[in-house]
């Protein structure tokens, strides 16, 4: 059970407040953003890996509740409707920074959740939503290589603003999202009214000097939580099928490759044959070989009889 800690960072006059272990205590990690009269509750949980999958099982959700903005949904339906293209956008804005921070050979089940409790007119949530799922990662003890934080910067004339109202995005010539680590920058995305690269630039620079703050208080707050950050050791991969097909098919690849006056055709038709060529010499190995019994064509066999 994590300890209720309420932590607040101020910049530009604006401040993040982020409240732990108050709401959602069964999931992995939850951590309520709030700005302003805007509050956004992250959730992120884990489960153990499926067997048989080669990938990242991340499932990024973004609910927006008409409660958030004192509205109930009235008539002969009271649910809420289908999610709107903006919660869409904004669950992608959230993937998008997410899903390279988490280790390349982890298969664990990921669900990240943001919730908009509340929303005030002039706070847009989307930001804070992409900070609060850093936290809620690090909090559930997933591995990560994070703190990753993210702020939208605007421009009203010639100052820049770090996570403009709804006002300031309309009448300026600048919305910026900009997403890092302590690494660097991970994600940008923009839209401006003809502005100079070098503007866009200093824009970014200047987002990614506020987006540190914030990654510096999400590690003051894992020290005063007594949580430390999960760093898991890559598995060692069993390379043997990797290196019987680089073997009979590498030098082969690189030549068809060099020809550049191959049409997309011709290029794709001799790439297939030495596909087959390599299908071919794993089908000769004997049953019990350790290249054939990893190759995609035994597995999916062993998949089929399972199902069967």
């Amino acid at each position: 059970m994590v300890s209720e800690v309420d932590k607040s960072i101020s910049f530009d006059g604006r401040d993040i407040r982020l409240k732990v272990g108050l709401l959602a205590p069964q999931a992995g990690g939850s951590v309520l953003v709030q700005s302003e009269e805007t509050a956004v509750l992250v959730t992120a949980t884990r489960n153990k890996a499926r067997e048989g999958i080669d990938f990242l099982p991340l499932t990024v959700d973004y609910e927006e509740r008409l409660y958030a903005a004192g509205r109930i949904p009235g008539g002969f339906l009271r649910r809420e409707g289908r999610p709107p293209e903006k919660a869409i956008l904004t669950g992608r804005l959230i993937d998008r920074p997410m899903r390279p921070l988490f280790p390349s050979w982890m298969r664990d089940d990921l669900q990240i959740v943001a919730t908009t409790m509340a929303l005030d007119e002039r706070v847009p949530p989307d930001v804070l939503a992409v900070t609060g799922a850093s936290i809620a990662t690090l909090i559930a003890g997933i591995p990560f290589n994070g703190p990753m934080a993210a702020v939208r910067v605007g421009l009203i004339g010639d100052d820049f603003i770090i996570n403009p109202t709804y006002q300031e995005i309309e009448t300026g010539d600048l919305d910026l999202v900009v997403a890092g680590t302590p690494e660097g920058v991970i994600m940008v995305e923009a839209g401006a009214n003809q502005l100079p690269e070098q503007d866009i630039i200093e824009a970014i620079d200047f987002g990614y000097e506020v987006v540190r703050d914030l990654i510096q208080a999400q590690l003051d707050l894992l020290a005063e939580l007594g949580i430390e950050q999960v760093k898991l050791t890559a598995p060692e991969a069993d390379l043997t099928l990797e290196n019987f097909i680089s073997d009979r098919a590498k030098e082969s690849i690189r030549e068809i490759l060099h020809h550049f006056e191959y049409s997309k055709t011709e290029r794709d038709a001799a790439l297939d044959q030495v596909k087959e060529s390599v299908n071919a010499a794993i089908a000769e190995l004997p049953e019990d070989d350790a290249v054939r019994v990893r190759s995609p064509q035994t597995r999916k066999r062993l998949a089929t009889r399972s199902k069967a």
